[in-house]
């Protein structure tokens, strides 16, 4: 679908969010039709993302219902830019979310995403009180938003509001759209985003457009022992058992069946 309800002056699918719906080229897919393509791939997961769930979140939501019927689960991807009375519809109807906390300060939302911070920050707290599965994603844009001080608030706001357990990602800028200008974001950025957030007491904090690099993995936060090993995103090795560490037995947040 064309259209977005941001306009980050970095998007990567700008071609498809920043224009209007008549100018693209769509197809007709009603959402029984979905879920059905979904089964007869043997497809496990339908994805809703690029571009921008919340501005189709009626056909996400027939989506959602026709998929739970054929045993599709479903997943969003999401700028999280809702009130949080229809997140919370959204976040009961599917099985897990990755929500983009894209900054810390009212200014990088305001000059960068063309938004207000305080509605994501309230619309992740209402998808966290549905029990959904959580994870949060930041995109480190050189200059802009990569202050440490600032990274290690929003962590720490993460913990406080969302929980320990709940997954944070770093991820790496590339140049795109409007921000052509600015560099890629630097690797140590990167690696000390994570470590700041580890260190307020986050248990799983990843690293994600940078390969090979140790943040890509799951390791057990009691015994430390690596149990999932990633590179990008390429599953090399999975030693949980139903969800446990293979070592230690402690129960992994997740959804494993």
């Amino acid at each position: 679908m064309g259209g977005c309800n941001l306009r980050c002056l970095y998007c990567q699918n700008w071609q498809q969010s920043q224009t209007r719906p008549e100018r693209l080229k769509t197809w007709d897919l009603p959402p029984r039709r979905a879920a059905q393509g979904a089964q007869e791939g043997n497809l496990k997961t339908i994805a809703l993302t690029y571009t921008e769930p919340v501005v189709f979140s009626e056909y996400a939501l027939q989506i959602a219902a026709h998929a739970h019927r054929r045993g599709v689960k479903v997943v969003v991807a999401s700028g999280a830019y809702m009130n949080p009375e229809p997140m919370k519809e959204l976040a009961k109807s599917v099985d897990g979310m990755c929500l983009a906390l894209k900054g810390f300060t009212e200014e990088f939302y305001r000059d960068v995403i063309g938004a207000r911070l305080k509605p994501v920050l309230d619309a992740l707290v209402a998808a966290k009180e549905t029990g959904v599965w959580l994870e949060v994603t930041t995109l480190i844009v050189p200059t802009l938003n990569d202050d440490m001080k600032t990274l290690r608030r929003l962590a720490t706001w993460v913990k406080k509001y969302l929980g320990a357990d709940t997954p944070l990602h770093f991820a790496r800028f590339v140049p795109d759209h409007k921000l052509k200008n600015l560099p890629w974001t630097p690797v140590p950025t990167i690696t000390q985003a994570r470590e700041e957030a580890l260190d307020v007491g986050l248990k799983y904090v990843y690293t994600t457009n940078v390969a090979p690099h140790e943040g890509s993995s799951t390791s057990c936060p009691s015994c430390k022992q690596m149990l999932v090993r990633r590179v990008g995103f390429r599953l090399l090795e999975d030693r949980l058992r139903d969800g446990k560490c293979c070592r230690c037995k402690k129960k992994l947040p997740g959804v494993w069946a």
